[in-house]
């Protein structure tokens, strides 16, 4: 069977944005789409969408919105398989139990009833902290999302640079018929003893190098499996946050890998938080098991 892309809608521009950059995404992997809205949305994020001067009732707004959505999806694409289903649970709870069994899930960068100018909305936050599945998160400017600038982005070291994030990254790069570039962030430490100025440059080459080094190693198994996809090995320095938002900046998508531990979900650090908050262009988290 082959698992869908799963999309959490809620009739907000962003999550119809979502839906629009999702149709693509399932074309490019041949997956079903499958749109998704908790009728309890409403209460969780705090509004109620209102469609001309009649309120219909909570049922009819759900149907409401899952129909327009699937019709949206079907003239994008009418070739992807779209469906589209109401499920009566808070809107984290639907796709974190549909997660399982999907190929990945998509969100928004925030929803209904978030305040203009939050940078991420608590639905979207909370299904990349949790779900066992990639999470996509759409943001970012309209020719990031568009995938005009053809190339992935890859963070590699510490977290990041767990195997299935790498896999996941080189996978898109190559149903994109894209670049990928793979970026290793690297630091001297602050109070590094140095005894001479040639110290402190050779210890800089020491740790770029290692950086390098770090960037072979991780991306040599998933490269021999996708020979075709052209990669960029990128060691730079600077805090791996920084670093990464600029790849971002160039990218069509920048995919980081987030822990998994057992029952209690994944654990978003510092790199993963800003990425999802500021990234220019859509951000896929990817769950490392440890």
């Amino acid at each position: 069977m082959t698992h869908p892309l799963v999309v959490g809608v809620d009739g907000s521009d962003p999550s119809l944005t979502a839906v629009d950059w999702a149709v693509d995404e399932a074309a490019r992997h041949g997956v079903p789409l499958r749109l998704v809205h908790a009728s309890l949305w409403e209460i969780y994020e705090g509004t109620q969408p209102s469609f001309g001067t009649d309120r219909p009732a909570e049922e009819l707004v759900a149907e409401h919105i899952v129909a327009s959505c699937v019709d949206r999806a079907r003239r994008l694409d009418p070739e992807v398989d779209v469906s589209g289903r109401v499920l009566a649970e808070d809107a984290v709870s639907a796709l974190l139990r549909t997660g399982p069994e999907a190929f990945a899930l998509v969100t928004g960068s925030r929803g209904r009833g978030q305040v203009a100018g939050m940078l991420l909305g608590s639905v979207s936050l909370a299904v990349a902290a949790r779900a066992v599945c990639p999470v996509f998160v759409v943001r970012g400017a309209e020719p990031n999302r568009r995938g005009e600038l053809g190339r992935v982005v890859v963070g590699v070291g510490g977290v990041t640079g767990g195997a299935g994030a790498v896999r996941f990254a080189v996978r898109e790069a190559g149903v994109r018929g894209c670049a990928l570039t793979a970026v290793r962030a690297w630091r001297t430490r602050a109070r590094e003893p140095v005894d001479h100025p040639r110290a402190g440059g050779d210890a800089a080459r020491s740790r770029e190098q290692r950086a390098a080094t770090d960037l072979d190693d991780a991306l040599r198994e998933a490269v021999r499996e996708h020979p075709r996809v052209d990669v960029d090995r990128r060691a730079a320095e600077g805090p791996a946050h920084r670093v990464l938002l600029d790849a971002a900046a160039g990218a069509d998508l920048i995919v980081v890998g987030a822990r998994r531990h057992g029952h209690f979900g994944l654990q978003l650090g510092r790199v993963a938080h800003t990425l999802l908050h500021h990234a220019a262009c859509p951000v896929a988290v990817v769950p490392q098991r440890l």
